[in-house]
C-alpha cells in the first residue's frame, strides 16, 4: 500500500518528449512515417528510446556494435519502451595515427556529440543508449548525452582479447623503432602485425578507449562491469540487455544525467582513472564532458585529486598486464570497492541502476589473493598521480605529463624541434635522435594540427628504438593511451597562436619536474620577448570543410578543446 508520501509525489511524464512528436491530430504526419518504420498503434504511448549506434566495419573497435545494438533495442521493447537504432560516426585512431588523417580524429568526438544529440532532439527519443567502442566514440557519446540530459545510459563495446605471445596493437606500434634499430628481423615484424590485432574490440591495455570505460563506469553512467568485458562475451551481450531495461526504468523513474554526472561523479572518475594508471586523454574528454554538463572542472582538479590517489594498477603501456586480464579478476569494481572504503571515492552519488555507488558496491567481492595486477594501498605503483599537470615559461595555461616514475622525476636536455609530426618520426627512425634530447612537436595543437592529432608513431618509435628513458619528447598535441615514457602534451597556449611552444630553436635547453610540477625553457623573458616579437603564424593547413571549421571554433586543450563556444554557467 503506498503511502501518503509516495501518494504525493508527481507523476513522471515518461513521453514528455515523445508525444511532442507523434500525439494529436497535427502529428498524424509524423505517426504515418513512422508507421512505414515499423511502429504500431500501441508503440505510440510507449516510452521512445533511441539506441545510438557507433557500429561500423572500418575498425575492431566498433565491428561487432550492430550486435549490441539490436540485444539493446531489443531488450527496450521487452521492457516496454518503443526502440529506434541509429548510426553514427567513427574514426579509427589505430589506423589514421601517424597520417594526415588523424587530424579528423578529435574533431569526430565533436560530429559524434552533434550527430547523436541532433537526431535524438529531431526525433523526440525519451531515452537514450549509447554505444561507443573507439577513443572517441565515448567522450562523443556523453557530450550529447549530457546536453540532452534526458534518461540515458552508456554501453562500452568492450575490449579485445591480445594476441599470441601477449601482442597488440601497441606492439605493432613499438616493432618498427625496433626494426629499424636491429632489434628484430622483418620477419618477426611481419609476425607481429599479423598477429597482433585477434578480432573485435577496443585496443587491450589501459588505452584511451578502457580508461574512458572506466571512467563513465566510475561516474555512474554505465552499469557496473559495462568497462571490464570483452568484446565477443556473453557478459557483453547482457549488459546490452541490461541497458535496454534500464533506461526504459530511468525514464519512469524520471532519472537523467544530470543527477548523475554531478561534480562529485566527475571526482570519482578521475580518482579512477588514476588508481588504473589511465590515459591522458581523459584530462581533455572530462574537461569537455564537465562543459557539456554544465559542470565546473578545471585542470587543476587533476592535480588536487591526483595528490591523494596513488596509482595501483599494473597495466599496458607502461605495466605489463592487459585489460582483458583486469577482466578475469573483476573488472574495476572491486578497484573502486578499495578506494570507497579509503575515502577516495563519493558514495552517495546517485547511478544508471537508479542506487547510490556505495549501493552497487556493497556487495562486491574483492580481487583474489593471488592476483598482481592491482596492488594494496600500502605498496602502491607510484603513491601519487602519473597524470601531472605542469606549468611554466613554455605552458602558462598548462600542459598534461603521463610520469609513471618507471621514467624518472626529472629531465633536463637539449630540444630537438620539429614542426609537425612526420619529421620527427622519420628523424627518429634514421636514428638522428639520440639519449638527452627533448624532441618538441609543435603546431600539432588544437588549432595548428588542426585536430591535436597524437603522437603514438613518435613515442613508439622511441620506445621501440629503447630510447623512452633516455629521451623526452613534448607538444602541443596530444598522445595515444598508448603512448609510454617521458612525455608532456596539451601544451597550452599552443604554437599556432603564438604560444612560446613555437618559439623554441634546436638547443635550447628544456627542464620538465614532475615534482615542482613545471616545464621551462631556459631562455629570458627578455630572449622569448624578441622570439615572439620575430614569429610568425604559419598557413592554416586546411581552408576549407570541416578542418577549417573546427580549427576556427576550437577552443584551448587546457579547457578540453570543446567547439561549441559557450561558458559554462557555473564557471
Amino acid at each position: 500500500m503506498a503511502t501518503k508520501k509516495q501518494a504525493a509525489r508527481p507523476a513522471v511524464n515518461f513521453r514528455r518528449y515523445s508525444s511532442e512528436v507523434v500525439d494529436g491530430l497535427k502529428q498524424a504526419p509524423s505517426r504515418a512515417m513512422l508507421r512505414a518504420v515499423g511502429y504500431k498503434d500501441a508503440d505510440f504511448k510507449k516510452p521512445a528510446i533511441g539506441i545510438a549506434s557507433t557500429w561500423s566495419n572500418l575498425t575492431p573497435c566498433n565491428m561487432h556494435i550492430d550486435k549490441l545494438a539490436k540485444a539493446a533495442a531489443a531488450a527496450v521493447d521487452s521492457a516496454g519502451g518503443k526502440s529506434t537504432t541509429f548510426g553514427t560516426i567513427t574514426v579509427s585512431d589505430g589506423i589514421s595515427n601517424g597520417s594526415p588523417g588523424m587530424r579528423y580524429s578529435l574533431v569526430s568526438r565533436e560530429v559524434i556529440a552533434d550527430s547523436i544529440e541532433t537526431v535524438s532532439g529531431a526525433q523526440g527519443f525519451d531515452g537514450v543508449v549509447a554505444i561507443g567502442g573507439c577513443d572517441k566514440n565515448m567522450p562523443g557519446c556523453m557530450m550529447a548525452l549530457a546536453r540532452l540530459d534526458r534518461p540515458a545510459v552508456f554501453v562500452y563495446g568492450g575490449t579485445i582479447r591480445p594476441g599470441p605471445g601477449h601482442l597488440d596493437v601497441i606492439s605493432v606500434f613499438e616493432a618498427r623503432g625496433a626494426f629499424t634499430s636491429g632489434k628484430i628481423t622483418k620477419k618477426q615484424m611481419d609476425e607481429i602485425e599479423r598477429k597482433a590485432i585477434p578480432g573485435p574490440g577496443s585496443c587491450a591495455g589501459m588505452y584511451t578507449a578502457n580508461t574512458m570505460a572506466s571512467a563513465i563506469e566510475a561516474m555512474g553512467m554505465s552499469l557496473p562491469n559495462s568497462s571490464a568485458q570483452d568484446a565477443v562475451s556473453k557478459q557483453k551481450i547482457q549488459d546490452c540487455v541490461n541497458a535496454g531495461k534500464a533506461v526504459v526504468k530511468l525514464a519512469k523513474q524520471g532519472i537523467t544525467p544530470s543527477q548523475i554526472m554531478t561534480r562529485e561523479a566527475f571526482e570519482n572518475a578521475i580518482t579512477t582513472v588514476i588508481a588504473l594508471g589511465g590515459s591522458t586523454n581523459a584530462v581533455l574528454h572530462l574537461l569537455a564532458i564537465a562543459h557539456a554538463a554544465n559542470v565546473k572542472l578545471e585542470l587543476d582538479d587533476f592535480t588536487r585529486i591526483g595528490r591523494q590517489v596513488p596509482v595501483l594498477a599494473d597495466l599496458r603501456p607502461s605495466g605489463k598486464y592487459m585489460m582483458s586480464e583486469l577482466v578475469r579478476i573483476g573488472g574495476i569494481q572491486p578497484l573502486m570497492k578499495m578506494l570507497l572504503k579509503e575515502g577516495l571515492l563519493h558514495g552517495d552519488c546517485l547511478t544508471v541502476t537508479g542506487k547510490t555507488l556505495a549501493q552497487n558496491l556493497k556487495s562486491v567481492k574483492p580481487y583474489p589473493k593471488n592476483q598482481d595486477i592491482v596492488y594494496a594501498f600500502d605498496k602502491p605503483i607510484k603513491p601519487d598521480s602519473h597524470l601531472v599537470v605542469l606549468y611554466g615559461n613554455l605552458a602558462p595555461e598548462g600542459s598534461v605529463a603521463k610520469i609513471t616514475g618507471k621514467e624518472g622525476l626529472s629531465f633536463t636536455g637539449r630540444a630537438r624541434v620539429f614542426d609537425g609530426e612526420e619529421a620527427s618520426v622519420q628523424a627518429i627512425l634514421d636514428g638522428k635522435v639520440g639519449a638527452g634530447d627533448v624532441v618538441v612537436i609543435r603546431y600539432e595543437g588544437p588549432k595548428g594540427g588542426p585536430g591535436m592529432r597524437e603522437m603514438l608513431s613518435p613515442t613508439s618509435a622511441i620506445a621501440g628504438a629503447g630510447l623512452a628513458d633516455k629521451v623526452a619528447l613534448i607538444t602541443d598535441g596530444r598522445f595515444s593511451g598508448g603512448s609510454r615514457g617521458f612525455v608532456v602534451g596539451h601544451i597550452a597556449p599552443e604554437a599556432a597562436v603564438g604560444g612560446p611552444i613555437g618559439l623554441i630553436r634546436d638547443g635550447d635547453q628544456i627542464t620538465i619536474d614532475a615534482q615542482s610540477r613545471e616545464i621551462q625553457v631556459a631562455l629570458s623573458e627578455q630572449e622569448l620577448s624578441k622570439r615572439r616579437a620575430a614569429w610568425r603564424a604559419p598557413a592554416p593547413y586546411a581552408r576549407r570543410g570541416v578542418l577549417a571549421k573546427y580549427a576556427r571554433e576550437v577552443s584551448s586543450a587546457s579547457l578540453g578543446a570543446i567547439t561549441d563556444g559557450d561558458v559554462c554557467e557555473s564557471h
